[in-house]
């Protein structure tokens, strides 16, 4: 088995949706683009990568949504280096089809009520319907692994929500700790490092906007 090295994950660049939620009225969610703003920083997330991949080859995974192509695009990683696919599972929650605002800032107040990881928006996902295919995409990643020729880099480019949960499931988190961390900001990464004692570790932390709080013994 050749694991990799480093597996990071990228949250897409601001798109027209962060600035402007009226636009899921008008356009799906999937076809959003990045703003100007948003191309910006996935260059300058770009320029980081780049040092940190230097000449080493890299496994790419991108959510099939346009602003997480056109981030993974902004990057400017060396295509002779790259091995890029779409991979679905690593889509944003599906919130409904056509959105309309005041439904949804309705049910984002019931989430925030109920709870981000159980809360199934009507038409739409909960947060543990994203961790169950989200662990079914980690499994396929972690076959991959079994070919000795696996690049020594994986990059994610998918959502912040997506970014947690598959944190989650790999670091072994419980729903409490998951319902605590916030989302990391447009064109923020997270890595995990593959130690010495053989277990990957997350480069930073993810900011914390509450304390914990367990049912029972997991916490």
């Amino acid at each position: 088995m050749s694991r990799p090295r480093r597996i990071v994950l990228i949250r897409h660049g601001e798109s027209e949706g962060n600035v402007d939620d009226t636009v899921y009225e008008r356009e799906p969610d999937h076809a959003l683009s990045l703003t100007e703003r948003g191309r910006r920083q996935a260059e300058e997330a770009g320029v980081r990568l780049r040092e940190l991949f230097g000449d080493e080859r890299v496994s790419a995974y991108v959510s099939p949504y346009r602003r997480t192509h056109q981030t993974f695009q902004a990057l400017g990683l060396d295509p002779r280096l790259v091995r890029v696919r779409e991979e679905p599972r690593l889509r944003e929650q599906d919130w409904g089809n056509w959105q309309e605002r005041e439904d949804v800032r309705k049910q984002k107040v019931y989430r925030d009520a109920y709870g981000h990881f159980f809360y199934r928006f009507a038409q739409g996902e909960s947060g543990a319907d994203v961790y169950d295919r989200v662990g079914a995409f980690l499994e396929s990643l972690w076959r991959s692994f079994e070919d000795p020729a696996h690049p020594p880099n994986v990059l994610i480019v998918t959502h912040g929500l997506t970014m947690r949960l598959f944190c989650m499931r790999w670091l072994h988190w419980t729903v409490a700790e998951f319902e605590c961390l916030s989302n990391p900001g447009n064109a923020e990464s997270r890595a995990l490092l593959l130690g010495p004692d053989g277990r990957y570790h997350l480069d930073r932390p993810f900011e914390r906007w509450c304390t914990p709080e367990s049912y029972g013994f997991t916490g």
